[in-house]
């Protein structure tokens, strides 16, 4: 195993990624959209390594996701009552948002049970591999067409995937990379899901239901098995509010607001910046490494995703719904 690259390579090497990823999708956003879309980053960049410290103290992945919705409902619910939003009211479509319900609450918590053993940075790495299989997917359902750019893009993001699951055998649980794929698939089903069956919703119902539906599934299931669990570490208490309320509830309804205003395909840009965000602050938060391996791994990967997304004009390579 070769020794970790040092702490300013590693963040000289991500800034790098943002710097040229971003500047992609500058060129095709709106001034406005290109900032909420540069929060965005921001918020999902760092949530990673603040979801880690979370799980690292309370140790309970499905009590964590149950504490991030509540609060999350707990601050949407008064804009929900106040901009009075109404819930759709014919029966197709609330069958439609419940069964995003499902799959949203299955994405989050398979993210929480992953990122118990896998670290931040790569653990993002691995739930941004999702518009790999939105291209998978699209091409069967969608009738999306094959490129050869696409292809060898997804060639090289699942080498790059098997290089990250090649050299963690040894010093991690390779069930998390795998639970972390699996989660990325979920992701990937919900975009094509939503940007099928679901934008003509608001973003923010969309959101809110969504929330509010899955508080209920995970509380029914934590009274049914070890209770309800409160934690009183002042530290887990303040990063879980900065993360319900930052990147889970306003992270996600502006993600939607992007998604249904701007072209999926040029918010794919995302795919690519949100891990290296996330890398730089593994790095700068919890001191995390970064082996040749994963550095080989996450640039390979990074790049399949990059390709997958290039010059895509197809709302099928819809980058993301948003979760994290």
């Amino acid at each position: 195993m070769l020794r970790g690259i040092s702490g300013r390579a590693c963040v000289f090497i991500c800034a790098f990624v943002l710097m040229y990823g971003s500047a992609g999708v500058l060129t095709r956003l709106k001034l406005q959209n290109w900032l909420l879309f540069v929060s965005v980053v921001l918020l999902w960049g760092s949530n990673w390594s603040i979801m880690k410290v979370e799980l690292n103290i309370l140790q309970a992945p499905v009590t964590f996701v149950l504490h991030r919705f509540l609060v999350s409902v707990a601050v949407l619910f008064p804009g929900f009552v106040l901009l009075r939003r109404r819930l759709p009211r014919d029966r197709g479509t609330l069958v439609k948002l419940f069964m995003l319900c499902l799959i949203f609450v299955s994405i989050i918590v398979t993210q929480a049970f992953g990122l118990m053993e896998e670290s931040s940075g790569i653990g993002s790495v691995l739930s941004y591999t999702q518009p790999l299989f939105v291209f998978c997917l699209a091409v069967p359902f969608l009738n999306e067409k094959l490129t050869t750019v696409k292809v060898v893009g997804v060639i090289v993001g699942f080498l790059g995937v098997v290089i990250l699951f090649l050299g963690r055998v040894t010093a991690f649980p390779a069930d998390s990379i795998l639970v972390m794929l699996f989660g990325a698939f979920l992701w990937a089903v919900s975009v094509l899901f939503y940007k099928r069956s679901l934008t003509h919703v608001d973003p923010f119902v969309t959101h809110f239901v969504q929330l509010a539906v899955g508080s209920v599934f995970l509380c029914a299931y934590a009274f049914g098995t070890s209770g309800f669990v409160v934690s009183a570490d002042v530290t887990y208490v303040g990063l879980l509010i900065i993360s319900s309320i930052g990147a889970l509830a306003a992270g996600n309804v502006v993600w939607l607001y992007l998604l249904k205003r701007e072209e999926a395909t040029t918010l794919s840009g995302s795919s690519l910046i949100i891990p290296a965000v996330a890398l730089v602050f593994g790095r700068w938060i919890l001191g995390e490494s970064l082996g040749f391996e994963s550095i080989l791994g996450s640039g390979l990967t990074l790049a399949g995703v990059y390709l997958v997304n290039w010059r895509g004009r197809n709302n099928a390579h819809a980058a993301s719904q948003g979760k994290a």
